[in-house]
């Protein structure tokens, strides 16, 4: 039986959930130490307990951004499975969908962040750059047997692009019509189930 989170497990948590939201929300600058503290229901004087810099926190941040998404769409990839869907057309079908579209706070970070990591602070680079590897590696998981391993990049590339993309053209009639697009090649070019 797990011995029950300490009061300041829990607020720790708390700044680090609401963190990784104000990431794919704001973005890297846009997001500040007393907008996330005060989104966490806990003072800004309180953050150095926790923290040793705002880049400590962001890289935190990014790590958990990073688990939820990963496990939400494990439990689909299983869901779905059973169901005959291919893991590589879940993984597309749920990257490129409607709902991923309008959920910027709540989805992929790399789709989210990624014209701002470079520019980073190293560890928050870093653990950036790690959702990246992770994004591709998973991607080249979810490929039929047989296929290219290289092909992982591109299948990632047309992702993340895709929907930053749909997100780009605003209206939501114009991303979901840009996403079907796309979903609808890389399904048609990758998935053998289609």
């Amino acid at each position: 039986m797990d011995k029950p989170l300490s009061r300041r497990e829990i607020s720790h948590e708390r700044i680090v959930d609401a963190a990784a939201r104000a990431i794919r929300r704001s973005g890297y600058a846009g997001t500040g130490v007393a907008d996330i503290m005060k989104e966490a229901g806990l003072t800004h004087g309180g953050f150095y307990a926790h923290f040793k810099s705002r880049d400590a926190l962001l890289a935190e941040a990014v790590i958990r951004a990073g688990q939820a998404n990963v496990g939400r769409l494990d439990r689909k990839i299983q869901s779905l499975g059973r169901q005959g869907a291919s893991p590589l057309r879940v993984l597309i079908e749920s990257y490129l969908s409607d709902e991923h579209l309008s959920a910027t706070e709540n989805g992929c970070l790399v789709s989210a962040l990624l014209s701002e990591m470079p520019r980073q602070a190293p560890e928050v680079r870093e653990a950036s750059a790690q959702r990246v590897r992770g994004l591709i590696e998973r991607v080249r998981g979810a490929l039929p047997s047989g296929a290219e391993p290289s092909q992982a990049e591109l299948i990632t590339s047309a992702m993340v692009g895709g929907l930053q993309l749909a997100r780009a053209v605003g209206g939501e009639r114009a991303g979901q019509a840009l996403l079907k697009s796309i979903r609808e090649s890389l399904l048609a070019q990758y998935d053998a189930s289609s």
